[in-house]
């Protein structure tokens, strides 16, 4: 056991974990827990969570990896959290409403409020964020008059809680889509615009500006964390960034989980915002630059379940036979509503091309190009880059997607051999907090060999792309009057 270690918080929507790391953001074997849950879901596209119930499965993970750790001395405790969450809270900090999640689609209807109201460039340009019902401002709209006082993060929650303090990181609120990102404040229109006042929002932190001294009962529950220092939470999709060595320009970080987000974290002082892509901050120094797919690991197993596949195995060395975009299918994969780059949240999937020889497998490979083809789309917005370093547990799981998706970009893919690179970059975010570590470059992450791109396979994908880019503009952009914001392209 290391001489110290950090505790090391993830909070997701799937699961709530805790482990250790040492001073050099090295994982201790054996010194983790996981608590996994799901988010309920309602008929009319609610995806939220009850606030209690994932406090105390945090609080289960954190139990087991202290009663694993024994004596272990715990320099710190630090926590990445989903972004977009929103909870109201009473004056006594009690919930008044359930935790809503960035997949909760209810607030759709006020988007085009928003557009009547507000300029939506000129606002992307200020806040880095869309008008969409992932984000906050047209949630506001929907749930109207309600009893909450105050409003803030799952995260935000659990540590008032914890501490009885109340205060949000840069970083947490630059996924609500009310934060001036350049300027590192709430922006004033935004808050005119949809009715909210600044105290009723939690006062704006860093990384740096550490909770201490736990209430009760957590203070007797956890002595060895009682007067730790706990680093205030960050959005996770900064964490994995970071913890899978993507902190500067030229490498984009890939990850696909149940979503799929490809971004690039870097030190800067103010950024020009590319139209499609969302802009957030790790802290004051770091933005967050890049786009967003609701669907990732959730379409293949939508397929799976759907197409009554067989064995993952198997299937796996079927998909790895197909020659590319074979199948002649053409699909749009939204399942869940679109992000990046059109920020449709209207659109649903579709498939065109079908015949009576289409397999279930070639429908799966249809889906996984698809993905592939979307994350093209990113790319083709985002800064220069030498490499593209690719983490997540659904894509880690199979080689095919991994070489699809470096054949579909046209780029090489490295795998990343971080088992948990949320973890690891909210450990190395403290250790620079609390002056351990002068650049987090000094470690790190650890890859795998990478997969590189074969360019007739590439062309391929190339007139795949533009069929799908066809069907987009035919089903989704004309299929809502109006237009629906940002566009495919």
């Amino acid at each position: 056991m290391p001489s110290e270690c950090i505790l090391a918080l993830d909070v997701g929507t799937s699961s709530a974990r805790a482990g250790l790391y040492d001073a050099q953001a090295r994982a201790v074997p054996g010194m983790a827990a996981r608590r996994p849950y799901s988010m309920r879901t309602t008929p009319d596209g609610g995806v939220e969570g009850d606030a209690p119930f994932l406090l105390g499965l945090l609080g289960e993970a954190i139990d087991e990896v202290l009663a694993k750790a024994g004596p272990a001395r715990i320099a710190a405790v630090a926590t990445s959290t989903f972004w977009h969450s929103l909870l109201g809270v009473d004056p006594e900090g009690a919930p008044v409403t359930s935790v809503f999640t960035w997949a909760d689609m209810r607030a759709e209807p006020f988007v085009d409020l928003l557009r009547q109201r507000m300029d939506e460039k000129a606002y992307h340009a200020r806040t880095g964020a869309f008008f969409h019902p992932l984000f906050h401002p047209s949630k506001y709209l929907w749930l109207g008059p309600t009893r909450a006082a105050r409003w803030m993060s799952f995260g935000d929650w659990a540590y008032e809680r914890l501490f009885g303090r109340f205060l949000t990181t840069i970083s947490m609120a630059s996924g609500t889509g009310l934060l001036d990102t350049h300027a590192c404040q709430y922006d004033e229109e935004t808050l005119r615009r949809v009715g909210l006042r600044p105290e009723q929002l939690a006062p704006l932190g860093d990384t740096k500006d550490f909770f201490q001294g736990l209430r009760e009962p957590y203070r007797s529950r956890w002595p060895a964390l009682r007067d730790v220092p706990w680093m205030p939470p960050v959005g996770d999709g900064a964490c994995n960034n970071i913890g899978s060595g993507c902190s500067t320009r030229d490498r984009i970080g890939l990850m696909i989980g149940t979503s799929g987000a490809m971004r690039v974290a870097f030190e800067t002082d103010r950024i020009e915002i590319p139209w499609g892509l969302w802009c957030y901050r790790a802290d004051r120094r770091r933005v967050v630059l890049g786009g967003a797919l609701n669907d990732g690991g959730n379409l293949v197993e939508w397929c799976r379940n759907t197409l009554k596949l067989g064995v993952p195995e198997e299937v796996e060395r079927e998909l790895g036979a197909m020659e590319p975009d074979r199948h002649g299918l053409t699909f749009l994969p939204f399942l869940a509503g679109e992000r990046s780059t059109g920020w449709a949240a209207h659109a649903r999937a579709a498939i065109t091309g079908l015949h009576l020889a289409s397999t279930p497998v070639e429908i799966l490979r249809a889906g996984m190009e698809a993905v592939a083809l979307r994350f093209a789309v990113i790319y083709e917005l985002m800064p220069e880059a030498r490499e593209i370093v690719a983490s997540g547990g659904a894509l880690l799981k199979s080689h095919t997607w991994t070489q699809i998706l470096a054949d579909a970009i046209g780029r090489p893919i490295v795998p990343s051999a971080e088992p948990e690179s949320s973890s690891r970059g909210v450990a190395l975010l403290a250790l620079e907090a609390l002056g351990r570590v002068q650049r987090l470059e000094e470690f790190p992450a650890a890859v795998g060999p990478a997969l590189e791109p074969d360019r007739a396979r590439h062309m391929k994908y190339v007139a795949a792309l533009a069929r799908q880019r066809d069907l987009y503009d035919r089903v989704i952009r004309r299929g809502k009057p109006g237009g629906t914001g940002p566009g495919s392209r």
